[in-house]
C-alpha cells in the first residue's frame, strides 16, 4: 500500500493513536499531528479527527510528501471527519515548525 492509494472502505484498522484536530485548520492540524506522532513506532495506525474542509485533500497530500500511508476516511464515523494513516519506517522527516516541508539539511551542513 502506498500513500496515494487509500484502503478499500471498511478495512481501516483501529487506531493506536487518535489526534483530535477539531476546529483546527491545516497548518495547526499538521503541527499537532507531527507533535503527537513524533515518538510513535512505524506501523502505528493514527486516526485524525479533522473538521477542516480541506482535510480530505491535505492529509493524503501530507502522507504522499512524507511517505506515510494514507488509509482513507474511517467509515464508522457518522460525521465523516475521521481519517486514518499508518506510520512508515522510511518516512521523510518534516520540520518541527513547518510540517508541510521536509527536513532537508541546509547548504552549510551538506558535505
Amino acid at each position: 500500500m502506498t500513500a496515494t492509494h487509500p484502503m478499500s472502505p471498511g478495512l481501516v484498522p483501529a487506531a493506536d493513536i487518535t489526534v483530535d484536530g477539531t476546529g483546527l485548520l491545516c497548518v495547526a492540524l499538521l503541527l499537532r499531528l507531527r507533535a503527537e506522532i513524533a515518538e510513535a513506532e512505524p506501523g502505528t495506525v493514527v486516526h485524525v479527527i479533522a473538521t477542516d474542509p480541506a482535510a480530505p485533500l491535505d492529509l493524503p497530500a501530507w502522507c504522499h510528501m512524507t511517505g506515510h500511508d494514507y488509509l482513507g476516511p474511517v467509515d464508522d464515523d457518522p460525521d465523516g471527519t475521521v481519517y486514518a494513516l499508518r506510520l512508515s519506517a522510511d518516512a521523510r522527516r518534516t520540520r518541527p515548525d513547518a510540517p508541510w516541508r521536509t527536513d532537508r539539511p541546509s547548504a552549510d551542513t551538506e558535505l
